[in-house]
C-alpha cells in the first residue's frame, strides 16, 4: 500500500508541474500577466529585471521550503522541493507556443491550468507555491485564518504590481488569481488549514497509537453503538475515534489507516478553525 501511495503522490505531483508549466508558459509569461502568491512575485520580478523565471521559482520559494521543513514536516518540505525544482525544471526547459493573445482568455485559462497545478499537486501531499506555507506559519501568529492572510498577501501583491507596471494588469491578474483559487479550491475540496477524521475500524486502538506516536497530534476514542448488526444478540457498542490534522498531513493519515486497516469506515470534512490541543502546539513548535 505504500508504493502505491508514493506511485500516486508522485503520479499527482507531475501532474501538478505539468499543467501549471502550460498555464504560466503558454498564457502568462508570454503576455507579462501575473498571479497570485510566490509564483506571482516571481512573475512580477521576472517581467521587471527580466531574470529568468525559473530561477526565481526556485529562489522565491526556498525560504518558504525552509519554514516548512521547520514548522510542518522535513518529508512534507522535501517532497515540496522537488516538486518546485520540477516546475522551474520544466519552465526553463519546455518550450510552449502562446495559444492566445486575447488578455481574458489569457487570464481565465493560464489560472485555471496554474490553479488545476497547484490543486494536483497539493493531492499529492506537496505544493508548488510556498504561499500556503506562510500562510499557516502567520496564521497561527495573529489568530486569523489562512484564507485572510493569502488574501492580505496578493492585496499587496496586486497594489505593487499596479504602481509598478500598471493598473491594467494588475486588475486582470486579479482575475487570474481569481480563477487559479477557485481551480485550486475545487481540485482539493477547500482550503481549509483543519480536517477532522472520524474513523470506526476493528484496529482502533493500532490507528490511535500510531496517530498520537507516529504524527504526533491528539485523539478522542468516543463509545458508539452500532446501527446495523447481521447478528442481534451481537455485542451492539463500538469505540470511535476522532481526530483533526492539518490538510497537508491528510496523505500521511490515510497512508497509516490503510497499512493498519484498509477498510476501515472514515468520514473526513473541513474544519473552519481549531483551538487550542496538540494540534495548535505541533505547529507552533
Amino acid at each position: 500500500m505504500k508504493v502505491k501511495r508514493i506511485i500516486q503522490d508522485t503520479v499527482l505531483a507531475l501532474l501538478g508541474i505539468t499543467t501549471a508549466s502550460i498555464g504560466l508558459k503558454a498564457f502568462l509569461l508570454p503576455n507579462g500577466f501575473l498571479d497570485g502568491g510566490v509564483t506571482g512575485v516571481s512573475l512580477l520580478t521576472n517581467r521587471l529585471t527580466e531574470l529568468d523565471l525559473s530561477l526565481l521559482i526556485l529562489i522565491i520559494n526556498l525560504p518558504f521550503v525552509a519554514l516548512g521543513f521547520r514548522h510542518i514536516s522535513k518529508i512534507f518540505a522535501l517532497k515540496s522541493l522537488i516538486t518546485i525544482i520540477g516546475l522551474a525544471v520544466a519552465v526553463h526547459f519546455v518550450e510552449i507556443e502562446p495559444i492566445t493573445s486575447d488578455k481574458l482568455l489569457i487570464a481565465v485559462f493560464g489560472g485555471l491550468f496554474l490553479g488545476a497545478g497547484i490543486g494536483f499537486a497539493v493531492r499529492g501531499g506537496t505544493v508548488i507555491d510556498g504561499t500556503e506555507i506562510l500562510a499557516i506559519y502567520i496564521s497561527k501568529k495573529i489568530r486569523t485564518t489562512i484564507g485572510t492572510v493569502i488574501l492580505m498577501f496578493n492585496v499587496v501583491l496586486f497594489l505593487i504590481a499596479a504602481l509598478l507596471v500598471n493598473v491594467e494588469v494588475a486588475l486582470y491578474s486579479i482575475l487570474t488569481y481569481i480563477t487559479a483559487s477557485k481551480t485550486a479550491d475545487y481540485i482539493i475540496h477547500g482550503i481549509e488549514e483543519y480536517i477532522g477524521f472520524t474513523i470506526i475500524s476493528e484496529k482502533n486502538e493500532q490507528i490511535r497509537k500510531a496517530i498520537t506516536e507516529e504524527m504526533g497530534y491528539g485523539a478522542t476514542v468516543y463509545l458508539g453503538k452500532r446501527g446495523f448488526r447481521k447478528n442481534a444478540d451481537a455485542d451492539p457498542s463500538i469505540e470511535i475515534l476522532h481526530t483533526v490534522v492539518t490538510r497537508l498531513e491528510i496523505n500521511r493519515l490515510h497512508a497509516i489507516i490503510d497499512k493498519i486497516d484498509e477498510t476501515a469506515f472514515i468520514i473526513e470534512y473541513p474544519i473552519n478553525d481549531a483551538k487550542g490541543g496538540i494540534i495548535k502546539k505541533k505547529i507552533m513548535h
